[in-house]
C-alpha cells in the first residue's frame, strides 16, 4: 500500500484490514514501528483470521 520507510502500511487481500507499521498491534504484543517482515509468519489478520 505505502512503501515509505516507517509509515508503510499492508492490507488483508481477504477483509481490508489494514496493519500499519507505524501504530503496531500492541494487544498482540506487536509495538509500533514493527516492520511487515518481522511480523511472526503464524501471525493471523485480526479481522477474518487469514494468515500472514
Amino acid at each position: 500500500m505505502n512503501d515509505t520507510p516507517g509509515k508503510r502500511a499492508w492490507m488483508c487481500l481477504l477483509c481490508g484490514w489494514v496493519y500499519y507499521e507505524t501504530l503496531g498491534l500492541p494487544e498482540e504484543g506487536i509495538p509500533p514501528g514493527t516492520p511487515w517482515e518481522d511480523i511472526p509468519d503464524d501471525w493471523e489478520c485480526p479481522a477474518c483470521g487469514a494468515s500472514k
